[in-house]
């Protein structure tokens, strides 16, 4: 059998001068010495690693590509996006709209400061006319050796918080966010929003109000969508379930946000009958579309509320 030419696909994502044998590569990482993070530090954090016994430090820095060495960096970090996001594609780094978030594991070792990659995301500046822009969230990957140690909560926090400290940012948005990544934000954005004067319980209990746009808007930078997402997981918190009034009072609430879908499906039905002969359009058809709707409403509110309750799990813990 003929072995795949597999280096002509490498060079098809990896630029040139790539590794092809261990020696040559094994010669490359006494250079990891001399290595240091591009751009700006936004934020340290400590996370404790039981298999060493210790806590282990970690550093997110805010890069561009008038860092020096970077735009190279860059070219052969994005490449890993190819082998663990199945959508992924590479960015036109020429446009001076993108921003970078970096995070790396800062370590010692025989007497020497080392730095490695754990993660990156990159940001868009859209225009938002007149004078304001909207990041959104477009790449992010925190590799699979550091997966699952809390570095996408605390990499997504940090750009919130960046963002949050400029006057010309609207709204932080995210582009087709995968299920990981809302289950992701739902944690972050709770976490911000707890402490505001407007999601105190009593407020949370007399339902979503503009109050609750406008203040996490303002301050945090956050959307009508998201706040309205984080109300119902905060109102959740404050809702004793085993209550039979408090628990009718917020199903029916969420209930009512959910119904939405199905009132449009309703309006189009009333114009198909319009259209239609009477017995095209029967009674005992629409019954069942009914009872299949409402089976629909409790099953998704079933589903928000097992999700919402593993945010509530995990802010608990943090």
């Amino acid at each position: 059998l003929q072995a795949d030419d597999v280096e002509s696909k490498i060079r098809e994502i990896i630029p040139p001068g790539f590794c092809t044998n261990t020696d040559d590569f094994v010669s490359l990482l006494e250079k990891e010495v001399n290595f240091k993070p591009f751009g700006m530090l936004l934020h340290t954090y400590s996370i404790h690693n039981e298999e060493a016994g210790e806590d282990i430090t970690y550093q997110i820095y805010k890069a561009d590509m008038t860092c020096p060495g970077f735009r190279e960096y860059h070219e052969r970090l994005q490449t890993f996006l190819m082998w663990f996001i199945e959508t992924a594609s590479f960015i036109d780094v020429d446009d001076e709209r993108w921003n970078y978030f970096l995070v790396f594991e800062k370590y010692n070792k025989d007497g020497a400061t080392l730095f490695a990659t754990v993660g990156y995301m990159t940001v868009y500046n859209y225009y938002v006319y007149p004078d304001k822009t909207r990041p959104r969230v477009s790449q992010m990957l925190i590799l699979p050796p550091f997966q699952g140690e809390g570095h996408g909560a605390q990499l997504l926090e940090t750009v919130h918080r960046y963002y949050m400290s400029s006057p010309t940012v609207l709204d932080i948005t995210a582009e087709d966010p995968s299920e990981n990544y809302v289950k992701l934000r739902d944690f972050v954005l709770v976490k911000l929003c707890q402490d505001l004067l407007c999601f105190s319980p009593v407020k949370l209990m007399q339902g979503f109000s503009q109050e609750m746009v406008t203040e996490a808007q303002q301050k945090l930078k956050i959307n009508k969508q998201h706040t309205r997402r984080v109300y119902e997981i905060l109102r959740l918190r404050a809702t004793n379930m085993g209550d039979a009034e408090q628990s009718r009072s917020y199903r029916l609430d969420i209930k009512r946000r959910l119904i939405g879908p199905y009132k449009k499906k309703q309006r189009e039905l009333a114009k198909m009958r319009r259209c239609l002969r009477p017995e095209e359009m029967t009674n005992q058809l629409n019954q069942i579309d009914l009872n299949m709707q409402r089976e629909q409403l409790e099953e998704s509110f079933q589903q928000l509320v097992s999700e919402y309750r593993r945010v509530l799990e995990r802010l608990a813990q943090a």
